[in-house]
């Protein structure tokens, strides 16, 4: 077990290292410069290149550029905040994205497997005919369609939630951002969820562990949601990431002061080092999670590491 963790490790810290790599490669390529004030002169425009290192061989400008980012150094925004550390402006709007991609992960996690779980035992009722219609609704509409409806219907017309976020009140005006947010987990994992468990379910070995007595609560936690577990933990992965890094379309409409308003503006004013950082953080956060996945296989079904030593 321990030699397949570190195998994953390793191969992270390099996928995290080539991102980085091409991070840079963009950076020098993207058009423009973050001083496209037209009323700065050649000389000033040289001295800010100077001040913040970009006149130096682009050689030293990476080494510099990735020691500094593993250090969690992502420099200084040029435009949005000038000389403010994008590190300050990141722990400002990084813990409220969290905060409600949370919310809406294990929102839609909880409901989309007891739903999922619910069609797959009561399969061909109309319970699983409710689950497969919530899940058809739930993966096509927009997320920013069940944010308009849920705003109307329960920020302006029964005022039960807020209609904006609001850092005084910050779990009631995350309700409605949080739900809208969590339908799609909510379908897709019901959806793969009620897939795998027919599976499981009609598999021979299902069928042996029921001629030796296991029935009911047990069969379906020992048995077939173990089983059922790693597609689903596929689907979800991915999925965190987006959710906990923000969505941008929600942010703005319920005004949230997150990472994905912070992006918006970043790409709106062209502070490229603002962009750059962001996206190392997504990539980073997306690399921990699938490295959890893949730790999480392991323990979930040995044969996945077993078979990992077999071919080292």
């Amino acid at each position: 077990m321990k030699k397949y963790i570190l195998k994953r490790i390793l191969i992270s810290f390099f996928t995290l290292l080539a991102i980085t790599l091409l991070l840079f490669v963009l950076l020098q390529l993207m058009p423009g410069s973050p001083f496209n004030d037209e009323k700065l002169t050649d000389d000033q425009r040289t001295a800010l290149y100077a001040k913040y290192g970009l006149d130096k061989p682009v050689v030293v400008q990476f080494f510099k550029y990735v020691t500094n980012m593993f250090r969690g150094d992502f420099g200084v925004s040029y435009n949005i905040s000038k000389n403010t550390p994008i590190s300050t402006l990141i722990a400002q709007r990084l813990p409220v994205s969290i905060y409600i991609g949370f919310q809406a992960v294990w929102i839609g996690a909880i409901l989309g497997l007891i739903l999922g779980i619910i069609a797959a035992l009561k399969h061909g009722t109309f319970w699983d005919t409710i689950t497969t219609v919530i899940s058809v609704i739930g993966v096509s509409i927009p997320s920013y369609v069940f944010a308009l409806v849920l705003s109307y219907q329960f920020g302006f017309k029964l005022r039960l939630f807020p209609m904006l976020y609001s850092k005084m009140h910050p779990l009631a005006s995350s309700v409605l951002p949080s739900i809208s947010l969590c339908m799609f987990t909510l379908a897709s994992i019901a959806r793969f969820t009620r897939t795998e468990m027919l599976e499981v379910l009609g598999s021979d070995y299902i069928q042996l562990a029921e001629s030796k007595g296991i029935h009911g609560v047990p069969l379906i936690t020992r048995h077939v949601l173990r089983n059922a577990l790693i597609p689903i933990i596929t689907v979800l992965a991915p999925l965190i990431v987006d959710l906990m890094t923000g969505s941008l379309v929600i942010e703005k409409i319920f005004a949230i002061p997150g990472v994905g308003s912070l992006l918006v503006t970043a790409i709106q004013s062209n502070d490229y080092n603002v962009v750059i950082s962001l996206a190392f953080i997504y990539s980073a956060m997306y690399i921990a999670i699938m490295l959890a996945v893949d730790i999480l296989y392991g323990i979930i079904d040995p044969r996945i590491r077993l078979s990992g030593a077999v071919n080292d």
